[in-house]
């Protein structure tokens, strides 16, 4: 048995990132940073001052390139073989974080990493979820290592724009809806029984501290809600991964959303959004009622989470766009690990029917 539940350490507390330097050096007398423009713009500020004081040589900011994409991971390794860091510290949000954590596999370097928002689990797994430089998902490596250490400064979290951490929570709601489903495929164990029994706990507490967590991020204050639902985001959903291991993976959801990705003009939908778009989909393909989906698009709007094809500026499919939809989905190696075997007409048929059902709350 192997299993990788989580990061080694994590940390979060308010104005962090200005003791960072204490934390880095237990790892390198010399770090790079690489994350998101925005995210590394936000970071440097507040963390070269604690740099200079645990004498840690800064190598530099380096933007991680915009896609998690092996063209950038390769880019990123000669900047990294060029500067010599000890220490790789990943900055921003999913896309930079996993590209990073590649980096660091390729290299055989430690990664910490210092989320800028809470919209995926990507700070607390060993995976990395690879796009082609469109932006187009292509798969699920593990050719990835998981951070050391976690840094997070609420004081940048609650900076964000609220809409990360709606992302956040939609990315996490899916852990229930997944692992519930891709553990029926195997025998129980303690390792997957404690998996869905965490993923079930999220879920409730999403549902009971989402909202007022959002409402008081959006006020730019943090309380004890926001800091749960960030710990859920960020941490713990990652431990469902970490300890469920192959038997509870990502499914139909995440499936879903990998095959949206193919239109482009879902691109300004965040990851998070267009996988709880997913979940309902998935609710569909497993026969749920519409009642049961219509609760949780009560809670979708509570929190701002998209709840129609439209609310994801997707609009006026042809056949034939519906149809690679259909194809892509299926071959996506999440929707394996459904218990039972998708068609593309059930793809196109829950997509449709969970865009129904929300369309018709709408209305109402």
């Amino acid at each position: 048995m192997h299993t990788i539940p989580g990061p080694a350490k994590y940390i979060r507390e308010d104005g962090l990132l200005r003791q960072a330097g204490s934390y880095i050096k237990e790892f390198g007398s010399s770090a790079l940073f690489i994350g998101g423009k925005t995210a590394l713009s936000i970071v440097e500020p507040l963390i070269k001052e604690s740099l200079a004081e645990s004498k840690i040589e800064n190598k530099g900011f380096e933007w991680y390139g915009g896609e998690c994409s092996w063209s950038q991971v390769e880019r990123l390794c000669q900047i990294v073989q060029q500067k010599k860091p000890e220490v790789i510290i990943a900055v921003g949000g999913g896309k930079a974080i996993d590209t990073v954590k590649a980096v660091a596999f390729a290299e055989g370097l430690p990664v910490l990493a210092i989320p800028t928002i809470a919209a995926t689990c990507a700070p607390s797994t060993p995976i990395a979820i690879m796009y082609d430089d469109e932006g187009t998902f292509i798969e699920i490596s593990h050719r990835s290592k998981a951070p050391s250490l976690v840094l997070v400064d609420t004081e940048v979290i609650v900076r964000a724009p609220y809409r990360f951490l709606v992302a956040g929570i939609g990315d996490t709601l899916a852990k229930w809806f997944e692992s519930s489903a891709s553990v029926k495929k195997s025998e129980p164990t303690a390792l997957n029984r404690s998996a869905v029994k965490l993923a079930h706990e999220l879920y409730q507490l999403l549902l009971e501290k989402g909202p007022e967590a959002v409402a008081t991020i959006k006020a730019g204050k943090v309380d004890q809600a926001v800091n749960d639902v960030i710990d859920s985001i960020i941490l713990i959903s990652g431990s469902v991964s970490g300890y469920g291991g192959d038997d509870c993976r990502t499914a139909a959801a995440h499936a879903i959303y990998s095959g949206l990705t193919i239109f482009p003009e879902v691109h300004d939908t965040y990851h998070g959004e267009i996988v709880a778009f997913g979940i309902l989909a998935q609710l569909v393909l497993e026969g749920k009622s519409e009642e049961e989906i219509g609760e949780l698009i009560a809670f979708y709007q509570q929190v701002e989470l998209p709840y129609t094809l439209e609310d994801m500026a997707i609009t006026d499919l042809s056949q034939d766009e519906w149809k690679r939809l259909g194809e892509v989905t299926v071959e996506i190696e999440d929707m394996e690990n459904m218990p039972f075997a998708v068609t593309p007409e059930m793809v196109i048929h829950a997509v449709q029917g969970a865009d129904r059902i929300g369309k018709k709350v709408k209305q109402q």
